[in-house]
């Protein structure tokens, strides 16, 4: 219980503390923001800094926050360590950037950004990535409320019935204007989520079940397979500690936000929030189930949203535990239906695409959604492995595209440091991983580890040349 708590007051001092120096960094001005320029009454759109907060806590927040640390605590406690420490100086980072970046380029999606500075090849590398991200997270995130749903309801309102049911939700939301759906929406589903968090810490806290500490014992990989925690954890593990999803979402709400000077609350601030709803899962899976096989045990035989159903029920009971899944059921589908919206105006960015017309929305928002419909009937595990390394790796590109944006546009060029260090982190990741792992090509540690290592290394010393160079030519024209 004490490492529960004490990882809440450094996720909060991170806010206060690294997220001011970031912010500082990224010096906001009072500059009219895209909402305020250009307002359309379809994506721009000025909204109020709680109502903004909320929303994109609500975008980012799916069931990757829920099912990945439940799976990331098979591990152990260590999962802890990930989750705000990832999310202080990696992911808030990552959310914050990209967001302010988005803000000050008029809205632009993320892959125009990238585009902007990795140059034309990364471009089109991104535009092409994001959306096929974009819409195995519309599928991920169909599927797995679908199937919580159906656990609640009648036999006759199976899975298959609710995908359909949450599909034509999302073709609504996706379509209509930002604040006819989302914008009235999603600051509700904004306080059921938090008041489920709290239900199920509560629940676990006053119902006398023992919450895993953090110690020098339990921070060895305790996975009941030996499944390495360098590099799985941290992949296992992407929302509520680093994700590139969310770079894909910021853009959305850096069309609604009144000024800059809310970005630190609404992109790093929920980024935060996102970390604690990740605590919440991991605690619960480990409190609940008392030791990381009994755990992996229950997944196995139950999947994630058995698990999750299980966890709420024995610790709420009937009514609670139906109420808090509902909460969980709200995490993804209104995850969902803004993946479809962000990749609506991906495209639309790309093939530059005036959203204004119902039409021209429709041309690209059917066959998205149309071919997400056809990728929830292949098996979720899948999907989700699939989506959980390319979500690591569009971290990774993210990161050193605003390490770039920071050399360019920070009064130093060294502040660039808080982009490209979780940047060179995550390539490390990313590289190891997709060697080791079953969908990839399945090398050894001894091969995969030190190439892993390599890539960081090159990467971040070619960042240094740039930024060498970058800095020398400024004094040349100075």
């Amino acid at each position: 219980m004490v490492t529960f708590f004490i990882a809440l007051l450094v996720l909060a001092a991170g806010y206060l503390i690294y997220g001011r120096i970031v912010e500082k960094i990224a010096a906001p001005t009072d500059d009219p923001t895209p909402a305020v320029a250009h307002p359309d009454g379809v994506d721009f759109t000025p909204m109020k800094k709680w109502r903004v907060f909320l929303i994109q806590l609500l975008n980012i927040a799916g069931t990757g926050p829920i099912f990945g640390p439940l799976m990331g605590a098979v591990f152990g406690p260590v999962v802890f360590l990930w989750i705000v420490l990832g999310s202080i100086l990696g992911g808030a980072v990552h959310d914050y950037l990209s967001g302010m970046a988005s803000v000050r380029n008029d809205g632009a999606s993320i892959s125009e950004i990238v585009g902007k500075y990795l140059g034309p090849a990364a471009k089109q590398v991104m535009r092409v990535f994001s959306v096929v991200l974009l819409v195995c997270v519309g599928a991920v995130f169909t599927t797995s409320p679908a199937g919580l749903l159906a656990r609640l309801t009648p036999d006759y309102m199976n899975t298959t019935f609710w995908i359909v049911v949450i599909m034509a939700y999302y073709v609504l939301a996706t379509l209509l204007p930002i604040d006819k759906v989302i914008g009235k929406l999603y600051p509700v589903f904004g306080v059921v989520l938090m008041f489920m968090a709290a239900g199920i810490i509560g629940g676990l806290v006053f119902g006398g079940y023992t919450l895993p500490e953090l110690t020098a014992g339990t921070l060895a990989n305790l996975h009941p397979e030996g499944k390495p925690v360098w590099a799985y954890m941290f992949v296992t593990v992407a929302c509520g500690a680093v994700s590139g999803f969310h770079s894909t979402q910021s853009p959305m709400m850096a069309r609604c936000i009144e000024s800059e000077k809310q970005g630190r609350a609404v992109f790093y601030g929920a980024m935060l929030a996102e970390a604690v709803i990740a605590l919440v899962w991991a605690a619960a899976g480990l409190g609940f189930y008392g030791d990381t096989t009994s755990l992996s045990s229950a997944l196995s035989s139950m999947g994630q949203s058995g698990v999750v159903y299980d966890i709420s029920v024995g610790v709420l009971g009937k009514i609670g535990g139906a109420l808090a899944v509902i909460g969980v059921v709200v995490c993804p589908i209104s995850t969902g239906d803004t993946a479809f919206r962000s990749a609506r105006l991906t495209l639309a960015d790309w093939l530059k695409l005036d959203q204004a017309s119902l039409g021209k929305r429709l041309i690209l928002a059917v066959p998205l959604i149309g071919v997400a419909a056809v990728l929830t009937q292949i098996d979720f595990d899948i999907i989700w492995r699939y989506f959980s390394w390319s979500n690591q790796t569009l971290a990774m590109i993210v990161l050193w595209a605003m390490a770039v944006y920071l050399v360019q546009n920070a009064k130093r060029a060294w502040y660039a440091l808080v982009a490209a260090l979780p940047a060179a982190f995550m390539s490390a990741v990313s590289v190891t991983y997709i060697l080791m792992a079953d969908e990839g090509f399945r090398l050894s540690t001894k091969i995969a580890y030190p190439a892993g290592a390599a890539a960081s290394i090159a990467l971040l010393i070619v960042f240094f040349v740039y930024m060498l160079r970058r800095g020398r030519t400024k004094r040349q024209l100075s």
